[in-house]
């Protein structure tokens, strides 16, 4: 198994370069099916959802070429079908993707049932309704789902709730189905607005991404084109709140600022001085944080998948605050894990209730899901003594060379590999 090792204490400082958005990447890819001519994808973030993904499409017969560690070449001609049925991609959450392309492209598909980190309960059942509502057989056994249709006609799905996956993957379905399709209760969070930027660059026709009413008129066919992502805001967010939890001054880069709005607020709120500038935000505090209460909610709310790592600045915040997570229930399985280094955290609920201590105390712990480990890198950066966090294999899933950017910034951090890791 693989570790990291760090050695806490020292101020971040410098500049970070945000890389390309992962939720909308790991949408991407797997949509590029859905052209008949050459894409072109830039900012890529190089992580290892990205190259699960393109190993699954090369192994449908995609042709996958990478022209450099962020830029990749996808020929998707000699895709007959979209068949996803091994571990691979078993392993990760967007591997369901492929049912919403595979059906657009294909009228078919088959994936194998998705995996990824272990939040709480995450259905797909609303990803159901809107192909069935589009003409499409669903059928799950033996952890393969399978969807099929003689044809998709457009039709109006009404979201029970808000899922940015279902969102997505009724979009990938509907672009090539006769007539208009209509999303009510759109999800509206950024990496949607990506997609359908790259469905309308490849020849879609969708409007109102970014809106809760989505209208798609399916087209009959779609070429290619060239599309650089969006910066991940929650990379971003992440080394905005390590920069705090440090005391130090780090300035970032290639980031939308508006789509870090309620992070930034609340930074403010703890006396952590944000400044915009462009396409910019430098974060710099030298002084103890104060506590602060936060509620996760869907975009533009604060984000569920910043919620753990804001968890381990409020840890070392003065004071009482509490995080209130309305999105996913099973999102408090780090809070034992900074327990181990000295966190004062009661969770009640769907509430975390955390009394600020002045500095928390190395120890060896483990990542229990992708956020959860990137919460526990900021606890191990504020706190002097060295740190071991493992199973950092979740965190290699979503953060593109998070230990390089750290060192760069002046952290203490090693990757370990291997058996080395074992010893």
């Amino acid at each position: 198994m693989n570790k990291f090792v760090i050695q806490g204490g020292k101020k971040l400082k410098g500049e970070v370069e945000i890389s390309g958005f992962k939720n909308a990447a790991v949408a991407i890819l797997p949509a590029s099916i859905l052209a008949e001519e050459k894409t072109v994808i830039q900012n890529l973030p190089d992580i290892s959802d990205t190259r699960t993904l393109l190993a699954i499409l090369a192994s449908m017969n995609a042709t996958v070429t990478r022209l450099d560690n962020n830029t990749v070449s996808l020929e998707p001609g000699k895709v007959k079908e979209c068949k996803a049925e091994d571990g691979m991609a078993g392993g990760l959450r967007a591997s369901y993707y492929f049912l919403g392309a595979g059906l657009g492209r294909f009228h078919k598909a088959k994936v194998a049932y998705p995996g990824g980190c272990l939040i709480g309960a995450r259905p797909i059942d609303q990803h159901i309704k809107g192909f069935e509502a589009l003409g499409a057989k669903v059928k799950i056994e033996k952890g393969i789902i399978s969807v099929q249709a003689r044809e998709l006609k457009g039709a109006t799905i009404y979201l029970d709730i808000a899922s940015v996956g279902a969102t997505i993957n009724i979009m990938l379905a509907a672009v090539k189905a006769k007539g208009q399709t209509v999303i009510e209760n759109a999800a509206k969070e950024p990496h949607i607005v990506d997609v359908a930027s790259f469905l309308n660059a490849l020849g879609a026709k969708v409007r109102g991404a970014g809106t809760d009413t989505i209208k798609i008129e399916g087209v009959k066919k779609l070429g290619g084109c060239e599309h650089a992502i969006i910066p991940d805001q929650i990379e971003a967010g992440t080394y905005m709140i390590a920069a705090a939890a440090t005391r130090g001054e780090v300035l970032i880069k290639n980031v939308i600022p508006k789509h870090l709005e309620s992070v930034s607020a609340k930074l403010k709120e703890m006396n952590v001085t944000v400044e915009e500038n462009g396409d910019e935000i430098r974060v710099k505090t030298s002084k103890r944080t104060k506590s602060a209460d936060v509620k996760t909610l869907v975009y533009p709310g604060f984000p569920t998948d910043l919620q753990q790592p804001m968890s381990s600045l409020l840890a070392i915040s003065q004071g009482t605050g509490s995080i209130t997570e309305n999105i996913f229930e099973g999102r408090f399985k780090h809070v034992n894990e900074l327990k181990r280094m000295g966190a004062v955290i009661r969770v009640e609920g769907k509430v975390a209730i955390i009394d600020g201590v002045k500095t928390l105390s190395p120890a060896a712990v483990k990542a229990s899901d992708l956020r959860a480990g990137a919460a526990l890198i900021i606890a191990a950066l504020s706190t002097k003594g060295k740190t071991e966090i493992s199973q950092v294999e979740h965190i290699l899933r979503g953060y593109d060379r998070i230990e390089e950017k750290l060192q760069k910034l002046g952290a203490k951090i090693e990757l370990i590999n291997g058996k080395e890791a074992d010893e």
